[in-house]
């Protein structure tokens, strides 16, 4: 059998999920911590102090308006 992308996709965490638009990072670390590695190549990472569980609404909000704000060059 051949290896190719859709071989290596099937075998991903969430395979049937597309690849997400953006990454929201807590707890103030600046890494993926080797998380959807391959899903998140052209992703938009977003950073913030907050621990997980203290995430709160306007905190979300912040991260979509940055996210909105940003010109996505798909790894250009």
């Amino acid at each position: 059998d051949e290896i190719d992308d859709d071989v290596i996709r099937m075998h991903l965490y969430a395979p049937d999920l597309p690849d997400p638009d953006l990454i929201i990072r807590t707890s103030g670390e600046e890494r993926l911590s080797n998380f959807l590695l391959w899903q998140s190549a052209y992703s938009e990472l977003y950073f913030c102090e907050v621990y997980l569980p203290e995430l709160r609404k306007v905190d979300l909000l912040r991260a979509i308006r940055d996210y909105q704000r940003r010109k996505r060059r798909f790894g250009s």
